[in-house]
């Protein structure tokens, strides 16, 4: 998947979700240590939050989580 392809839904919060736990920590976690909301992140995952910053978001933290390839982060920046 590239950050093109991101789109957001259920879908892409439970992988989101799931490459969290797989790194050892959970999605509150994350909001609490990078100091995000964990509402705004779920909104941002499954679309309701839609805007630049959401979107923003939403590509940080399957970044994070590995949804992103390597290749494809580097568009990202």
């Amino acid at each position: 998947m590239n950050s093109n392809d991101l789109k957001a839904g259920p879908e892409l919060y439970q992988k989101v979700r799931g490459g969290l736990i797989a790194r050892g920590t959970t999605l509150s976690a994350w909001c609490r240590e990078y100091g995000y909301n964990p509402t705004n992140a779920r909104s941002a995952l499954v679309g309701g939050w839609n805007g630049p910053k959401g979107r923003a978001l939403r590509q940080r933290l399957a970044k994070e989580a590995g949804v992103l390839s390597q290749s494809d982060t580097a568009s990202l920046a």
